[in-house]
């Protein structure tokens, strides 16, 4: 029986093999792809990316600051100069939590919402290759990337 030191190691001197290193960089291009037309989008609202992501995690549920630097993986003091700039825009507001009147969550208003369902929308790279698969194809690439992300 292998120790888990054991089978990281094994891992890691494993070489991936060409189909993986393949479907890894598909992975990177389609990723880098996604970021462009997300900045672009952005553009088109006159928000930064780093606003637009904001926003659209928002504009699904209110959030604690801490909990929107977890998420877009950068310091608390950034998400405050963020969410500073996306409410002076009336896109977002702040609101006592009402599990912990300490605690501020920050909202989408509904003008924010708005904005984020237009990014969504608006996002060509998401639209166009993916109509070209059938329902069947969507389903099966949306349950694939599922597995690899719970894994």
């Amino acid at each position: 029986m292998s120790t888990p030191s054991k089978t990281r190691q094994n891992r890691q001197t494993r070489r991936p093999d060409a189909l993986t290193m393949e479907v890894v960089e598909l992975i990177g291009d389609v990723v880098a792809r996604f970021y462009a037309d997300y900045e672009e989008a952005a553009g088109e609202h006159t928000l930064t990316g780093a606003q637009a992501r904001l926003l659209s995690l928002l504009s699904l549920e209110p959030l604690p600051m801490r909990k929107l630097a977890q998420k877009l993986k950068c310091e608390p003091s950034n998400v405050t100069g963020i969410v500073d700039r996306l409410e002076s825009r009336g896109l977002v507001e702040r609101r006592p939590d009402p599990a912990d009147r300490r605690v501020k969550l920050a909202a989408a208003t509904e003008d924010g919402r708005r904005v984020a369902q237009d990014l969504r929308e608006g996002l060509r790279f998401a639209r166009e290759p993916l109509a070209g698969l059938s329902d069947e194809e969507r389903l099966s690439l949306r349950d694939l990337l599922r597995r690899m992300l719970d894994a």
